[in-house]
């Protein structure tokens, strides 16, 4: 009881530390591409370490993002891109990750140095006589499923299910199905978290 009581009064107290950046992230995205303006303040929330930083952040993005939960931990120099962007409870989002538009699902945990892609068609590459910078994309809101672990240096651009591991420094370019293990560049999947029938 004593540590819920102390936590939130941790939540608020950062919450008020944290006020003057999302005000300012507020006043400033009826004017400015919000999405710009997010990676830029989540640039500078990145690099405050240790708890303090884990506080401040959370209590920020708060109200940056479609949804950030008070008990998420999003580690040092963790950037995010895309505003509708949703960290449930309990998710765990290591040191050095790129998260784009995506829905974390409770209870998944994140290494180091995992990218969260808004898909895999943000880049046109099509038109030869056209840079491909300038060609445009699409953004898509991936989802990584409650108690999902990605592990170290994963790139994942397509959605993976409920209780799944992808390994570290897999790539996921396709959904990957609930309870499975993947594995590989491009990840395939190698074995089941499901009991045996």
């Amino acid at each position: 009881m004593l540590r819920k009581r102390v936590k939130q009064a941790l939540i608020l107290g950062f919450t008020v530390l944290a006020s003057p950046l999302f005000l300012s992230y507020r006043l400033l995205a009826p004017v400015a591409d919000p999405d710009r303006l997010l990676a830029g303040y989540s640039q500078l929330l990145s690099l405050f370490p240790g708890q303090f930083g884990n506080y401040l952040r959370k209590c920020a993005l708060r109200y940056m993002i479609t949804h950030c939960s008070t008990d998420a931990l999003v580690g040092f120099g963790v950037l995010l891109s895309q505003r509708d962007t949703e960290i449930h409870q309990g998710v765990y989002i290591g040191p050095q990750c790129n998260i784009g538009r995506c829905r974390i699902e409770a209870n998944c945990l994140l290494g180091s140095g995992v990218h969260i892609m808004s898909g895999k068609g943000q880049h046109n590459f099509e038109d030869l006589d056209t840079p491909i910078r300038e060609q445009g994309g699409r953004f898509d809101k991936v989802t990584i499923g409650e108690d999902s672990w990605i592990g170290n240096g994963a790139l994942v651009m397509a959605n993976v299910g409920k209780k799944c591991v992808v390994a570290a420094g897999a790539v996921v370019i396709s959904d990957v199905e609930d309870y499975a293990i993947v594995a590989g560049n491009p990840a395939k999947v190698i074995k089941s978290r499901r009991p045996e029938a």
